[in-house]
């Protein structure tokens, strides 16, 4: 009978039986495991006849010397046979035992039950914010082309950060704050809807310069900057975050009226054109009670709520206190009814306006 194959981990020699045993052709695979661990067990050195060192594994298994069956003596085979009976279940336990200390444990099969094809759960969608696609319509504006918007906005906000203005009332002492001040309210004033021409700015300069003295600046000017002026602006960025708002001309012009305001303050000089764009129009929607900031203006933009709260939060302190009563040029622009007289809007509690932004 051959041996299992677990049987060459002991030993791939089969011991040899003797005639006289009369149950040798009856001994299982078991018992000739057994008879072969008994036949290998290590002497003791220490033991002076020999005899096997017994293993606390293997219990009695170790009086293997007793096997040998003397001829005519039934009593003795009796013994030997008893007591290999109840090696065998020993060893049996012991070789099952050993099987899994070798083996790695299986992959549990799945119950024949189980194979089958179990009618398959639908899964739950998870609740994503609709998005709108707001290129999706043309309306002839090159900043707002279906085929180019993303792209162009995508490079308007690369650039953006590279105009960034540095904190440059420290490094110069030709002008102040006031001064700044003075000067763009009075640009405000004095632009017009088509880009004047060089008579135009002669006039308005009441003859100061020259023709030549005029242009000459030009060119320094566009020189120093290396003609690289189509520089990102807030203004740019507003109409095309009112187009995910899908908010009314009188809504934008309120949030172009908010933007203008900062022109005059050095302090929002440093915000990217971007962000403040997107705190003008969140909260000129907060103004008219419009709603929050919206799933599609947040992938958009960029910016999440919680991301304008303290600049949307500085533009209604600037609204309410107006730090510069004597520079009124932006005030009475948008105090004309072409621009819906969006100035005369009154600015918002702070206390209900941090309410509302809390919700957002």
């Amino acid at each position: 009978m051959p041996l299992s194959r677990n049987a060459k981990v002991l030993s791939t020699k089969q011991p040899r039986v003797s005639k006289a045993n009369p149950t040798a052709e009856n001994v299982n695979p078991e018992k000739l495991l057994l008879q072969e661990e008994s036949c290998q067990t290590k002497r003791s050195l220490s033991s002076p006849q020999g005899g096997p060192k017994k293993r606390s594994a293997f219990g009695d298994l170790t009086n293997a010397h007793k096997n040998h069956v003397v001829s005519g003596k039934k009593e003795a085979v009796k013994v030997v046979l008893q007591k290999n009976h109840t090696a065998q279940g020993v060893a049996r336990n012991n070789e099952i035992n050993l099987q899994k200390s070798m083996k790695k444990t299986p992959p549990t099969e799945v119950p024949a039950e189980s194979k089958e094809d179990p009618t398959p759960e639908k899964p739950v969608p998870e609740q994503v914010p609709a998005v709108e696609d707001i290129d999706k319509e043309q309306l002839g504006d090159p900043y707002a082309n279906a085929e180019y918007a993303k792209e162009i906005f995508e490079y308007m906000r690369e650039r953006e950060e590279k105009f960034i203005l540095p904190n440059y009332m420290e490094k110069q002492s030709d002008i102040s704050r006031d001064m700044r001040a003075i000067l763009v309210d009075w640009m405000v004033e004095v632009q017009e809807r088509y880009p004047p021409c060089v008579d135009d700015f002669l006039y308005i300069c009441d003859d100061a310069y020259k023709r030549e003295e005029l242009i000459a600046m030009e060119i320094s000017i566009l020189t120093t900057l290396k003609f690289d002026i189509n520089i990102p602006i807030p203004y740019r960025f507003l109409r095309r975050f009112a187009k995910c708002a899908r908010a009314s001309m009188e809504t934008l012009t309120l949030a172009r009226f908010l933007c203008e305001m900062t022109l005059q303050e050095y302090d929002y000089a440093q915000e990217s054109p971007s962000k403040l764009a997107a705190s003008c129009l969140l909260l000129a929607l907060t103004m008219k009670n419009l709603g929050g900031w919206t799933p599609t203006l947040e992938y958009y933009s960029g910016y999440r709520a919680q991301d304008l709260h303290p600049l949307v939060k500085r533009l209604n302190f600037l609204l309410t206190y107006q730090p510069r009563d004597k520079l009124k040029a932006v005030r009475t622009k948008y105090s004309h009814r072409v621009f819906f007289e969006v100035a005369k809007a009154m600015p918002m509690d702070m206390l209900k306006l941090e309410e509302i932004l809390k919700s957002c």
